[in-house]
């Protein structure tokens, strides 16, 4: 195997996907930073322990591991930033209030979620800890629209859903309740014949209603739909008043409901939610409300936010306009140095060619050149760098 190859579903980002990454980095943390949220960097690497705290078994699956040759205990790199932030939240900030974090990093997949995914995304996210409320609910669902349209993505749909639904469902019944890691895909996949089908079969009522969740997948009329056919509890009635609330809040065009929708489900407590938009398969970005993932660091926190990957955000936004620059020659000369160091300081991007080689512009357009004149070095187009040529030659 040569060298230079690289494990499967992993890549090099090479300068143009790479610049259209960094850019979307740039502007999404500083729209996050004017709505107030810090900006975190946890490590890439910690223990298994901190890193699979109330995310579910599915992300210890998607963690590579290893053992620490210091502590001699199981450490991972981290398939997913989130837990990282509320472990800073509850454990080392330990502020009382309202916190707002953000985040951008790398993370690291044992497998792709998808045939088209890298096993290394780059991940970005915002999260607010301290308020139970569904105005911090709102914001981020308002801050990911924000962050969409800022990528000049405006076509976005966002899907609504709540695992409480279920979670009263499986509750009034036990039979279901043992039998939940197969209602689970049954679910997702909207499988009502095999729901129907499950052996030993549940429940009229609960086979009922948990087939009628997977016909619930609409506009925000769904809502009165799900009143009348799902039933009558408390846990379901309130999760049905918080996405009534929500889609009241948003921009009708813009939200669906989908009840049988169970990603996320053993690690979101109240209202989850993904965005899609058009070019790509799958979901941009999902989020939703976590109050109890920071139980396991000594301080359960209310807590909601979002995340996406930036790569995968990256291949639906075009490739930027080169940015434009000031082609110089090689020189010793004192006068260039000065005047090249003056015009960077000044936010140019002046790039120097290096002695017996043509310039070969890919990432930066040079449409000036630095020329010396009467004394001193000029910035001209490059029409008059050429007659300047000319005329000395």
């Amino acid at each position: 195997m040569p060298a230079w190859s690289l494990p499967e579903f992993i890549a090099d980002v090479l300068p143009s996907e790479a610049r259209k990454i960094e850019e979307l980095r740039r502007i999404l943390l500083d729209l996050f930073r004017s709505y107030g949220y810090e900006l975190v960097m946890p490590p890439m690497l910690e223990y298994t322990e901190s890193l699979l705290s109330g995310t579910g078994r599915d992300m210890g699956l998607q963690m590579f591991k290893l053992v620490d040759q210091l502590s001699g205990r199981t450490m991972g790199l981290r398939a997913d930033i989130t837990p990282q932030v509320a472990r800073i939240d509850a454990h080392l900030l330990n502020r009382d209030g309202v916190t707002r974090l953000c985040y951008a990093g790398s993370v690291l997949h044992a497998r792709p979620e998808a045939l088209s995914s890298t096993r290394e995304p780059l991940q970005l996210g915002a999260e607010i800890y301290g308020h139970a409320g569904l105005e911090a609910d709102l914001e981020v669902q308002e801050l990911l629209l924000a962050a969409l349209a800022a990528a000049g993505i405006l076509e976005v749909r966002l899907d609504l859903g709540h695992p409480q639904i279920l979670r009263a469902l499986l509750a009034s019944d036990p039979a279901a309740a043992a039998r939940a890691d197969d209602i689970y895909p049954l679910l997702q996949s909207k499988d009502r014949d095999g729901i129907a089908q499950l052996e030993p079969p549940l429940s009229a009522r609960t086979t009922e209603a948990l087939v009628n969740l997977c016909d619930m997948y609409g506009g925000h009329e769904l809502i009165d739909v799900a009143r009348k056919r799902l039933p009558h509890d408390v846990r379901i009635a309130r999760a049905l008043d918080d996405l009534e609330r929500l889609c009241m809040a948003l921009p009708h065009d813009r939200v669906t409901i989908d009840l049988a929708d169970m990603r996320g489900y053993h690690y979101h407590s109240g209202v989850m939610f993904a965005a899609y938009c058009p070019g790509l398969a799958t979901d941009v970005a999902r989020g939703g409300r976590y109050d109890e993932v920071g139980k396991a660091f000594g301080r359960a926190r209310p807590a909601a936010g979002f995340s996406l990957y930036l790569r995968d955000l990256a291949a639906l936004v075009p490739v930027p306009a080169a940015r434009p620059a000031i082609r110089s020659p090689w020189s010793e000369d004192l006068g260039l140095k000065a005047k090249i160091a003056e015009l960077r300081r000044a936010g140019e991007v002046v790039v120097q060619a290096l002695p017996g080689h043509a310039s070969d512009d890919k990432e930066f357009r040079c449409d000036r050149q630095l020329v010396r004149r009467d004394g001193t070095w000029q910035v001209v187009g490059l029409e008059d760098a050429v007659k300047a040529a000319a005329s000395h030659s």
